[in-house]
């Protein structure tokens, strides 16, 4: 996985796109679309799902939820 990096690099949140949910920055799909399909397949089925997002955005994703939640226990 790619190390950590400012999460606002690869996501994006703007009222005028998909309703001001977070999405990948430069497309219109939900980072919550991403949580929701791996409950049901695999990372590989995600990206061939939604082509506009990339497997380094979708990655820096999931390190960064990652992170947080392994802060927020051990806090």
């Amino acid at each position: 996985m790619k190390s950590l990096t400012a999460i606002d690099e690869f996501v994006t949140v703007d009222k005028d796109t998909a309703g001001g949910v977070p999405v990948f920055k430069g497309t219109r799909v939900a980072i919550q679309t991403l949580f929701d399909h791996l409950e049901d397949s695999s990372l590989e089925e995600f990206l061939e799902g939604f082509p506009s997002v990339s497997r380094v955005q979708a990655e820096a994703v999931i390190e960064h939820a990652a992170s947080n939640l392994i802060s927020e226990i051990v806090a």
